[in-house]
């Protein structure tokens, strides 16, 4: 399995293709995944149920050919068990309550055990790994200020007023929170390796929103004390760290000891090279999945080009796959990934 082209590129080795996956490839584009989240009953109990999760797991190995599956799972899993009610709620996303506003508050939010509170995630993983014998697994985890923000505003949000003032105003509130959130994350990825997963993304989905200054005081210092203990840890497990809107902040997450740099389709991959270099991810616009097929093969090929430059490259999306997408296109995504870049590789 380390000889897998998606773990070479993530360790910067010569691949004969680029490998691909993509955000969200267990989703709703795909009618499968929607019939087994309608047996499952809700998103949540589908995340809980090891046996559903695990099919839905393998359903994009399945259909469209993809070089490595992602466990089904989401970020907000693990703060159920730190003592958060986490409901998705139609058409709002997810609601979290009570809200994380007092120092009392986080104090009273426990350190999941993941072997005792989540063994469900644990025996997803078991049973993937039984029927995927051939392709790499990835695990995951938010990062400590996606999930903060998450516990803070109570949910989604577009200004994050919650997060910033109390990053701002309540630094000893800030970092019990974002402390007791980085303690979690090791413990949650450590328990995914234990259980089997061959690579890991950290998501930090939202750290596109902070200035740079406020991202590398107020927020790297955690994603690092994670990365270190990790490779501490497990140091042949690769490491991808992703974020949208977050080409400003390239240049601090090169000083972490990832592997793997994921780009959103608004960072340039040579803008990106100039100041990274990690192997990279990406980057192609979600959207571009509803163009006509020639377009797609263009902007795919641009990419592939663009990505030979870097220390390793992994094909992805720059963000997660739409649910109106029409699966043939992402099959096409894939084959042409594979078919191009072979071309181009020589």
């Amino acid at each position: 399995m380390k000889d897998h082209p998606i773990l070479k590129a993530a360790r910067g080795e010569k691949t004969d293709y680029t490998p691909i996956w993509i955000m969200r490839q267990a989703g709703r584009y795909s009618e499968r995944y929607r019939k087994i989240r309608a047996q499952a009953g809700s998103f949540m109990e589908l995340c809980k149920n090891p046996k559903l999760a695990a099919e839905v797991t393998l359903i994009p190995i399945e259909e469209i050919g993809i070089d490595a599956a992602i466990l089904f799972s989401d970020i907000l899993v693990p703060l159920e068990k730190m003592g958060i009610d986490v409901s998705f709620v139609e058409g709002k996303g997810p609601i979290l309550e009570p809200k994380a506003e007092k120092l009392e508050d986080v104090e009273k939010l426990k350190i999941p055990e993941p072997e005792k509170d989540l063994p469900y995630v644990l025996e997803t993983i078991q049973l993937i790994k039984k029927r995927l014998t051939d392709r790499p697994l990835i695990g995951f985890s938010g990062a400590p200020f996606t999930l903060a923000s998450y516990m803070l505003e109570g949910g989604s949000s577009k200004n994050y007023i919650a997060a910033k003032s109390t990053m701002w105003n309540e630094p000893e509130l800030w970092d019990a929170l974002m402390s007791k959130l980085a303690e979690t994350v090791i413990e949650y990825l450590s328990s995914q390796i234990k259980a089997g997963v061959d690579l890991i993304q950290i998501f930090d989905s939202w750290m596109g929103v902070l200035s740079k200054d406020d991202y590398e005081k107020f927020v790297f210092p955690y994603t690092e004390r994670i990365v270190n203990e990790l490779k501490k840890r497990y140091p042949e497990i690769p490491i991808i760290h992703f974020g949208v809107n977050a080409g400003h902040l390239l240049e601090v997450n090169n000083r972490l000891s990832v592997d793997v740099i994921g780009l959103d389709w608004k960072t340039e991959i040579p803008f990106a090279l100039e100041r990274i270099d990690k192997s990279i991810q990406g980057n192609l616009d979600p959207v571009t999945l509803f163009a006509d097929e020639k377009i797609i093969e263009e902007r795919v090929r641009k990419i592939l080009i663009e990505g030979l430059k870097a220390r390793g490259h992994i094909f992805n999306l720059g963000h997660g796959i739409l649910p109106p997408t029409d699966p043939k296109k992402a099959k096409f995504l894939v084959d042409t990934v594979h078919k191009v870049s072979k071309e181009l590789r020589g």
